[in-house]
């Protein structure tokens, strides 16, 4: 007999119960035991909800958490339910770095996603390299990221962030010479996204004639940018050419607005391609006729993106235009995941970077494939707030409107 007579009786129960409940139907289904059996699939994200890039970095978040609950409601990623491990990094590039490395190295994640801004993504990228971890990341395109040669890492938007402004130039290179502008003003933020899209569109220009008659590079610690608009209003440009991030997009429009400047072009690589934060923080009256780049909307016949956008207006209201690209970015992020799960049954790191390395992975941003650093090879589209929304543009086989120039006047 057993030395614990109880335990063994109390046992014998339990397997009566099971035994009954299996008999009737009454238990987990063959699926749910399976799901129920696997263990979770942990992925580990640092991204800046305070800080800086706060307003991106929700953005972010909110694409993030969505693919969750979208391959969970499915069962999962190879019948593992999926779960999301978020640390705020404050906008600081050390503080990501950190987050990271306890992510992985004291929590034990199995995966990471990127953070937002180039600035961060190159120490975090780092971080995950030396832990031989797969990053894919969704705001990270900047030259300085593919100078590290990180073979892990795989920048999840159409094409490198230094092409944004490639539409834009293609587009007024295409005018006749008598509507193109003349003069030109820049003005960038000392970042690795920023600057580098600033200095090439104004290498272009300036070799198709267009004569820059200023440019600056300010620090981020620059609050208001009022001064520096002072500046280049007063040289009377045709284009003033923005190289931003946020908060500087926002501070350089309502000093423009205050001081009665409207140039004939004006293009901003970032904050106005966010349909809902941009309005909101300049006002949807002065929106109309600025330029960004964009890699996607809602409208676009990408894959996965009708369910992208239910999904989006379900959870977090509003409308399909009122979508962050930001959002969308990170959930193909997710997306990726579950292509190579698909494809190749696993869901390890290895294969991961092994497996985007190769082929092209269809997802709700586009068509994607990489070169070996990381750097995407497709194009990016320009676009254009008209009428209180944020549309494509140019070229002609995405756009869905004209470009309009000159820009109208402030306040419509």
């Amino acid at each position: 007999m057993s030395a614990h007579p109880r335990r063994a009786l109390a046992a014998g129960a339990v397997l009566a119960v099971i035994a009954l409940l299996s008999a009737c139907g009454g238990g987990d289904t063959g699926a749910d035991k399976t799901a129920a059996a696997k263990p979770p699939l942990t992925i580990g994200i640092s991204l800046s909800l305070s800080g800086d890039f706060s307003d991106p970095g929700v953005a972010a978040q909110r694409g993030y958490k969505l693919w969750a609950d979208v391959v969970n409601g499915r069962g999962g990623v190879l019948g593992r339910k999926v779960q999301l491990s978020i640390i705020d990094d404050r906008s600081d590039p050390d503080r990501a770095a950190r987050n990271y490395e306890a992510l992985i190295a004291e929590r034990e994640v199995d995966l990471v996603f990127g953070p937002f801004s180039t600035l961060l993504t190159i120490p975090s990228a780092r971080v995950a390299a030396r832990h031989h971890y797969a990053f894919p990341e969704p705001a990270g395109g900047g030259p300085s990221v593919f100078a590290e040669k990180l073979g892990n890492l795989f920048f999840v938007q159409p094409a490198p962030s230094v092409n944004c402004g490639d539409a834009f130039v293609d587009w007024v290179l295409s005018l006749p010479r008598s509507q193109r502008p003349r003069t030109a003003a820049y003005a960038a933020l000392d970042d690795p996204f920023a600057t580098p899209i600033t200095d090439r569109v104004r290498r272009k220009l300036e070799a198709a004639g267009v004569r820059t008659v200023f440019k600056t590079i300010y620090s981020s610690e620059v609050a208001d940018l009022a001064p520096i608009v002072r500046r280049y209003a007063a040289r009377k440009p045709d284009l003033v050419f923005a190289g931003v991030q946020s908060e500087d997009a926002y501070s350089q429009v309502r000093a423009m607005v205050r001081a009665d400047f409207n140039p004939k072009f004006l293009f901003f690589s970032n904050a106005a391609n966010s349909p809902a934060e941009f309005p909101e923080k300049i006002g949807a009256e002065n929106t109309d006729g600025i330029f960004s780049c964009g890699d996607w909307f809602s409208h676009s016949k990408t894959a996965g993106n009708p369910e992208f956008i239910q999904s989006y207006v379900a959870r977090y209201g509003g409308t399909p235009q009122a979508i962050d690209s930001g959002s969308a970015e990170a959930y193909a992020v997710g997306q990726l995941i579950e292509l190579v799960a698909g494809r190749t049954g696993k869901v390890d790191n290895k294969t991961i970077i092994d497996s985007l390395h190769e082929g092209t992975w269809p997802v709700v941003v586009g068509n994607l494939s990489w070169d070996a650093v990381g750097a995407p090879t497709g194009t990016v589209g320009l676009a254009q707030w008209s009428g209180g929304k944020l549309l494509p543009v140019y070229p002609p086989h995405q756009a869905v409107a004209e470009p309009q120039a000159p820009k109208p006047p402030w306040g419509g």
